[in-house]
């Protein structure tokens, strides 16, 4: 390999390559970037016959004993890709999830940078010098071109774009270069940044460009945080505060404290359809500071997804709002972290590295010596407990503004219903009533149904089958929009059937209900009523849901009608009716997380309601009106619910009591996949006796996706350290068969 900076100085520095397995390698540095190298830096670097870029992890590094070290190729970026702090990040996140540092740099960094996408530079051109007239009246003789450009510079007041001054008077690139080098005319260059800071899914409408004077609880939880803030130390704080409190004034308040002292944050959402009027409220209120705010989503392209972390890595943006990769940010001198929702289960990341944004966002706080602030209004028992045990501190916003009342509840037993109606059972009597009065008054309702699609199961009540996804163990659902049946893991699709697959009878009835059954129940109802429905299915367009939202906060629509993605979050003070249908949807999922989930799903879209002027109600349809969950968010009592919820957790040893790591088994065998399982679990057993409490090997709740067959293994341990330490190596000697592979899930969320 040829040496670009030709004699070779001491240093040595230790790279991550992004091909070159799950390790930092040593390499030597040239003497041309001597004096250069930052951990963060991106290069290229020989690895075997190739080349291969990589992230400079250490520099400088002990230089291995006894080893003839090969040289850093190039550097790609004179700005680093990654802070100091998040290289640091990144070995814990390797350690604490079990997975190599490549899996989480695959994470952490944006394919484009993986790759080694150049930034687009703007090259500026300026009359640095005017020749003397007699220099001038040569040039305008031997290079009428290159004079030309100097007649136009000169009558400009503003830097020209050198492109286009080349394309317009026909100059070469080297007529330009030679009146650079002769120091005539002087080249600004500027990285050309194609982010879009007025990204499609901010909105700013209804959004007031100052805010309005803190109210004391607001206050108090502003100054808390701030004296974390002047303190320049780590602290973790749990702001717990009602819906309808006011918790995003004190983001914004505390973003615009950190912004105005130059430094920078990260504002994190656990779902890319909260960040439109978010965006929009940050953006108004950071105007006056000069401050740019990148939005960053899965719906950017990868240009913009390159453009938006070059922004950050360079220091023109400060302030980034996004799902749970925005904790990664290359932002300078970060000195806050806000975590809205923190409860909620899509800041665990599907795939491995499978990290949790809401510990993530703590760690790298604590690196930094930064605040961070974890909101939410029903916190996860895991905060609460760190809270009650003051690694914590507690912020707590008991009342709404301006002292608004909290909806008020209603409980509807369906079990009753059903006995008592004729016709549909979707909507009940009593929230039929309440959308009509809200028709008649031009008031707004929110209709919440955690399921997409029209009906969830086909059965034949001839011989009992059930029409089943091929390759998973769950029943296909229908899609009336396009009559198709749906598997809604794998995405299997084929034609609604109209008769019994196994037995042909056309006597086939499809049963139960979607939000697209329910938006018929509607139209039948109330032809003249105005409906949007928002889920995963009418989200194709990726401007849609910004769309949907400002016509209904305009007044064009009557009704709401969606999934958990219009479940918290939004804010329209003229929704005065919230009705949840099937409650206990989520009650019925084979998860100890299953009560605490409910009850925080009912909380939250139940905030919805009467967040203005207007006193809201909310309307509960369950068939378990008697369970916890439900009672303890009719009476809005959090604490109750939650000292409850922490006794049976303790009696069974679950999280926050003991850390839960997931060991997944699958492949397309099961009786194979459940004797690797089986077989796994007796040589742990039989090394580490007593390490771990071990649940299992049993069937996963949902046995079979996409063809695989999965078991898992539950460890219940005090600590996740020790066990790794013992699993790690014996994973790697015992787990060699191809035909089932296995995945590690630290601090699992989702157990089926």
């Amino acid at each position: 390999m040829p040496d670009l900076f030709g004699e070779i100085e001491p240093g040595v520095a230790e790279v991550v390559p992004f091909d070159g397995g799950a390790r930092a390698y040593s390499y030597s540095v040239p003497a041309a970037l001597k004096g250069q190298l930052r951990p963060g830096h991106l290069v290229r670097v020989p690895l075997g016959g190739r080349t291969s870029l990589g992230v400079v992890w250490k520099c400088p590094a002990e230089p291995p004993l006894d080893a003839k070290l090969r040289s850093v190729m190039l550097l790609e970026h004179e700005q680093p890709v990654m802070t100091p702090d998040c290289c640091r990040l990144a070995e814990w996140m390797a350690g604490y999830y079990g997975c190599g540092l490549n899996s989480v740099l695959e994470t952490l960094l944006p394919a484009a940078v993986r790759k080694g996408v150049r930034p687009v530079l703007r090259r500026m051109l300026t009359l640095a010098r005017p020749p003397e007239a007699e220099v001038l009246d040569k040039l305008r003789r031997r290079a009428p071109r290159q004079a030309q450009l100097i007649d136009f510079l000169s009558a400009q007041k503003r830097p020209v774009d050198r492109a286009k001054a080349v394309n317009g008077l026909g100059l070469s690139q080297q007529a330009v270069d030679a009146l650079i080098r002769s120091g005539v005319v002087h080249e600004d260059s500027s990285v050309l940044l194609r982010v879009a800071y007025d990204d499609p899914f901010a909105e700013a409408e209804g959004v007031p460009a100052a805010g309005h004077i803190l109210n004391p609880q607001q206050a108090a939880a502003v100054a808390s945080v701030s004296a974390t803030l002047d303190s320049r130390a780590f602290r973790a704080h749990l702001l717990h505060g009602v819906t309808g409190s006011g918790k995003t004034e004190v983001y914004v308040s505390l973003i615009r404290k950190v912004v105005s002292e130059g430094g920078s944050a990260v504002f994190l959402v656990p779902e890319v359809a909260l960040t439109p009027q978010t965006v929009g409220r940050l953006r108004s209120r950071l105007a006056d500071l000069g401050t740019k705010v990148v939005v960053w989503h899965s719906h950017l392209s990868a240009g913009e997804r390159f453009d938006a972390w070059m922004a950050m890595s360079l220091g023109q943006a400060r302030v980034v709002v996004g799902a749970r990769s925005a904790v990664f940010a290359p932002l300078p001198d970060l000195r806050l972290i806000v975590v809205d929702e923190e409860h909620e289960a899509s800041f665990k990341q599907s795939e491995t590295p499978m990290y949790h944004g809401r510990d993530v966002a703590v760690m790298r706080a604590s690196l930094l010596g930064a605040a961070c602030v974890l909101g939410s209004a029903t916190p996860s028992m895991e905060s609460w407990r760190n809270a009650a045990a003051g690694r914590y501190a507690l912020d707590i916003m008991p009342a709404r503004v301006d002292d608004r009342p909290m909806p008020a509840f209603r409980i509807v037993d369906m079990r009753r219903e059903v006995l008592h109606s004729k016709g549909q059972h979707i909507l009940s009597r009593e929230l039929v009533d309440g959308l009509r009065e809200r028709m008649q008054r031009r008031e707004q309702s929110i209709l919440f149904l955690n399921r997409r699609g029209h009906s969830r199961s086909l059965v034949c009540p001839d011989c009992g089958a059930a029409v089943q996804c091929p390759r998973c163990s769950v029943s296909l659902t229908l899609h009336r929009t396009d009559d198709t049946a749906r598997c809604h893991l794998c995405d299997h699709r084929e034609p609604a059937p109209v008769a019994c697959p196994s037995c042909r009878s056309p006597k086939v009835r499809w049963k139960g209900h979607g939000t697209q059954r329910a938006e018929e129940a509607l139209a039948q109802l109330f032809p003249r009523m105005k409906v949007a429905r928002l889920d995963a299915d009418t989200m194709g367009r990726k401007d849609l849901f910004r769309k949907v939202l400002s016509d209904f906060r305009a007044g064009r629509y009557d009704v709401l009608l969606g999934t958990q993605m219009i479940a918290k979050g939004l804010d329209f003070p003229r929704v005065t009716l919230v009705g949840i249908l099937d409650a206990d949807l989520s009650l019925q999922m084979p998860d100890f997380r299953a009560p605490e989930r409910t009850f925080q799903l009912l909380t939250q879209v139940a905030g919805r309601a009467g967040r203005g002027d207007l006193e809201g109600v909310v309307v509960v349809q369950t068939f378990q009106p008697a369970s916890d969950p439900v009672q303890f968010a009719k009476r809005l009592d959090y604490v109750g619910f939650v000292s409850a919820e922490l006794e049976r957790r303790v009696e069974f040893g679950y999280p926050p009591e003991r850390h839960l790591v997931r060991h997944l088994f699958r492949g397309r065998n099961a009786e194979k996949a459940a004797f690797v399982a089986e077989a796994w679990v007796k040589e742990f057993e039989r090394l580490h006796p007593g390490l771990a409490e071990i649940r299992g090997p049993a069937p996963c709740p949902f046995e079979k996706v996409q063809d695989q067959h999965r078991f898992h293994v539950w460890y219940l341990v005090p600590a996740v350290k020790p066990l790794l330490a013992a699993l790690l190596p014996l994973r790697a000697k015992f787990l060699r068969d191809a035909d089932v592979t296995d995945v590690l899930d630290v601090d699992a969320q989702d157990c089926a």
